[in-house]
This record gives C-alpha cells, sequence and structure tokens, in this order.
C-alpha cells in the first residue's frame, strides 16, 4: 500500500518531469542508480559528478570502478547519450533541476559519537555547494544513508542560499544488494519517497514510473524515510547475526546449522531468506547502520533499545573472532610461519567492495599470529588488499606500527588463480563465496598442499563430505568437522 506526505503542507507547483538530473557522488550506490535512470528514460540528460577524477576517468572507461554483473550493458546503453560522468560539480549543480546527493557517510572514528555516529562531513559539503551554484528551484534527493532528522539540518543549509534559489528536500533511500544491483534496481521490491511536497515527490515518482510499476513506488514523510532505511539493514543483519548465534551451538552439538535454516526457513512467518551462517556480515551498511542506530537511541535517551540493536553488531565481531581462532586451535595451536591460503577478499560474491569484509579481521588476526598468507579474490586488486589490511591495523590516533607495516609486506601474497594460493599450503580458508570455489579440482588442491591437509570453510560452500573423502580435515561453520579416517 503507499501512504500518503504530509496532508496539510501544500504543494508549491504542478509535478514535472526533470529536465536535467545531476548526481553527487559517483560510487556504488550513485553510479549504478544513475545509469540505470538514463537508460530507462533516454529524453533526461543525468550527469554524475565527482571531485574524484581517477574514479570519473574509470567511468569514462571500459573499466569501470564498480563491479556489478550487467552494469557495464547499462553504462554502456546511455552513455554519451544522456549518461555522463564529470568532475565538474558546479556546473552540473548550475544546470539541473533534481540534484542526488549520494556520497559516503562512514561512521565517525573521532569526536562526539565516535564508533557509533555517522560522519555527515561529506553531506554538508553537497548541501553548502549546492546552496552556493544554485538558481530558481531545485528538488534535493538524499540518497545517502542518513540518520533522522538530517534532511532538517540541509533544509537548513539550502536555505542560506543567497541567489534565492528555492528548494524542496526529498529522501530516497537505496535498497541495493551489491552483486545483484542492477536487478535490485531494474526490479525492485519496493522504491521509498520521503518528502514534504507533495509536488516534488510526484516530480520523482514520474521518473521511476519510467519502468517501475506505481503500487510499488511507497511515499511517506521525510522522517519515515530516512529511518526505514537504517531499520531495513538492522532487521537483515539481526537475520544474519542470529543464525550465526546458532552455528556456535550446532557446532558443539553436533546439528548442522545448514539444516536447522531450512528447517526453520520453510515456516512462512520466517522465510528463507538471509538465514545462511558464515564468518559474518560485511558491507558497506548494515554495520554502520545498526551503529547509526545505537547512537540515535542513546541520543534520545533509549539505552535498552541501543543495547538489543548493538549486540546485534557484538554478535558477528564474535563470530569473525571464533572463526580465527578455530583456525588456530585447530592446526595445533600454531599458525606461525604456515602458508595459509585465503580464497576470497570482497565482503560477498560478485562485488569488488571489501568494506567490513570479515576477510579484512580473519586476516589480520591470522597475521598477528604470524600466519604467511596467500590472498586470491577474482575481483580486489592487490592493492585494496594491501591497504585494508594495512588499514586493520590503525590504533586509536590512526597510525600503524612499523612492526604491523613489515607483517602485511613480508607476510602477504596475492596471486591470479586458486591453484597458486593453495600450493604449499597447511591450510585453504574459504572467505567469499565465488562461485568458482565450488568448481576447483580439490584433488589438485589436496596434492599440493602439507598433510594433514585443513579446509576452513566460512561459506559453507564447499562440499565437505566429498573433501573429506580426499583426505582433508574440513571445518565449516555450524557443523561439525570432517577428516578422512
Amino acid at each position: 500500500m503507499t501512504s500518503n506526505a504530509d496532508p496539510t503542507v501544500e504543494p508549491k507547483k504542478p509535478a514535472l518531469i526533470p529536465t536535467k538530473i545531476c548526481c553527487i557522488g559517483a560510487g556504488y550506490v550513485g553510479g549504478p542508480t544513475m545509469a540505470m535512470i538514463a537508460k530507462q528514460c533516454p529524453e533526461i540528460p543525468v550527469m554524475v559528478v565527482d571531485l574524484n577524477q581517477a574514479r570519473i576517468d574509470r567511468w569514462n572507461s571500459d573499466n569501470l570502478p564498480v563491479y556489478e554483473p550487467g552494469l557495464q550493458e547499462v553504462v554502456e546503453a546511455a552513455r554519451g547519450r544522456n549518461l555522463f560522468f564529470s568532475s565538474d560539480v558546479e556546473s552540473a549543480i548550475r544546470q539541473s533541476n533534481m540534484i542526488f546527493i549520494s556520497v559516503n557517510t562512514p561512521t565517525k572514528t573521532t569526536g562526539v559519537g565516535a564508533g557509533r555516529a555517522a560522519n555527515l562531513e561529506f553531506v554538508e559539503k553537497c548541501a553548502r555547494t549546492i546552496a552556493q551554484c544554485s538558481e530558481g528551484h531545485k528538488i534535493v534527493v538524499e540518497k545517502s544513508t542518513l540518520p533522522v532528522r538530517t534532511a532538517e539540518a540541509v533544509k537548513r543549509i539550502l536555505r542560506s542560499s543567497s541567489s534565492g534559489a528555492s528548494f524542496d528536500v526529498l529522501s530516497n533511500p537505496e535498497f541495493l544488494a551489491e552483486g545483484t544491483a542492477v536487478n535490485d534496481l531494474l526490479n525492485p521490491d519496493r522504491v521509498l519517497i520521503g518528502g514534504e511536497s507533495s509536488a516534488a515527490i510526484d516530480t520523482l515518482v514520474r521518473v521511476y514510473q519510467r519502468w517501475i510499476p506505481r503500487d510499488k513506488i511507497l511515499t511517506t514523510n521525510l522522517w519515515s524515510s530516512e529511518l526505514s532505511k537504517l531499520t531495513a539493514n538492522a532487521f537483515l543483519a539481526q537475520r544474519v547475526s542470529s543464525i550465526n548465534a546458532i552455528s556456535a551451538l550446532c557446532e558443539v552439538t553436533g546439528a548442522d546449522v545448514d539444516e536447522v535454516a531450512k528447517a526453520i526457513g520453510t515456516d512462512s512467518r520466517i522465510g528463507p531468506k538471509f538465514l545462511k551462517a558464515s564468518v559474518g556480515f560485511g558491507g558497506s551498511c548494515f554495520q554502520k547502520d545498526i551503529l547509526n542506530l545505537v547512537y540515535l537511541c542513546e541520543h534520545f535517551g533509549l539505552s535498552e533499545v541501543a543495547a538489543y540493536w548493538e549486540q546485534v553488531v557484538r554478535m558477528n565481531d564474535y563470530q569473525k573472532k571464533r572463526f580465527s581462532t578455530r583456525i588456530v586451535r585447530t592446526m595445533f595451536h600454531t599458525v606461525s610461519d604456515k602458508q595459509i591460503s585465503v580464497l576470497g577478499f570482497a565482503f560477498k560474491k560478485d562485488t569488488n567492495d571489501t568494506r567490513e569484509s570479515a576477510a579484512i579481521y580473519i586476516c589480520r588476526d591470522l597475521l598477528e599470529e604470524g600466519a604467511r598468507l596467500v590472498i586470491y579474490d577474482p575481483r580486489v586488486s592487490k592493492d585494496q588488499i594491501q591497504s585494508d589490511l594495512l588499514k586493520s591495523f590503525q590504533d586509536a590516533k590512526g597510525e600503524i606500527s612499523n612492526r604491523h607495516k613489515q607483517l602485511v609486506e613480508n607476510n602477504v601474497t596475492t596471486v591470479s588463480d586458486a591453484y597458486q594460493a593453495s600450493d604449499g599450503a597447511h591450510a585453504l580458508v574459504v572467505l567469499t563465496e565465488w562461485d568458482e570455489f565450488t568448481k576447483l579440482d580439490m584433488q589438485r588442491v589436496y596434492l599440493q598442499m602439507h598433510r594433514p591437509a585443513f579446509v576452513f570453510d566460512g561459506r559453507n560452500v564447499l562440499n565437505a563430505k566429498a573433501l573429506s573423502e580426499i583426505g582433508f580435515e574440513v571445518h565449516g561453520i555450524g557443523r561439525s568437522y570432517r577428516h578422512s579416517n
């Protein structure tokens, strides 16, 4: 069902199809979303702008900065026709009458709310730039995931415009899952638009209606829209942490977490989605949004609510630490100077995004234990892996010790395929569920490895019974380990 915007607020003008759209931020959300709008609305010029010239150059090449199945084809269908990528932010703002804000809102690392609150620095800078460069009337759309009431701050900044420009502010949160973003944009479960002006809401509705049925476009007030995004991610992450908590119990009781998940997932009240036990959730949204929710609850004095949601993140951290500890204990309580083959570094398959990937923290723990890591991921670059591991060793001041720098430099090797990674390994650790890992010649892998040949399947994607018959000692998530007799 569709709820209405605040009926007490009168529309400023009749709804129109925007003549030009601008999106500030060419990242994982802005780039794909604008590419789909441009493809589906060929009469609307869409400009994606970012101050990072290297990123813009890649959007204008065949080597896109974001890997998503099908994205290259969507971009190529519209790029140069009505989809343009540029670093000229101010010019794009002046030319457009609808402006999306799609910049990063990371968790604060210092100051008030550090470790919980969202850092809105880039959102504020966008709002100030829009205020300075605008003339006439503009519709400003929050696409970034933001705390509740952020729109109020954005409106206050926009009202400071000295040019006499007027603005409507909408909230249009993204609900994309990396790895399936193109399909999520083409066939979304819903599109959510929150605002105070029914005319501004209708203008954005008309854009999405070009390919999305009207009954899938929900309209709310601003604050419901902003909170809905945080709540959706909190609920999804909660399911992951819930099944991961049960996986720990399964390992000590002899139950199989995949069988348990299937049994409860057939209950129509629960359903099967997000019940796949693993080393833990990652990505740019889940942890950040839950911590943001925790901070908001604390701010409003809802300490019990804050503690409830914080436990979801704590369980996720526990699952990652439990997995790395299990590796060390299983391998005779030491991995020092042992080669560990790490398969996968992205936080999930079909993306090159490593933000908050469980692989970062498990690799960090193994490096601290003195392991030699040989890492393979089909989409993540050597530079990204090195950068993420170095950052994982930052202290409270953001500094990295020489010992940790040397650990990453001397004990981390990246290779171009899984067979190279497993050659001479003492253990194989699967941290991303890439399809190609299920198709490996495991007999060949086994012959390359030291004995006993350990497999730690952090995604439960390998055939544990078949590997055990080859001779591997197999440890999965939420199941008793298998080994050859």
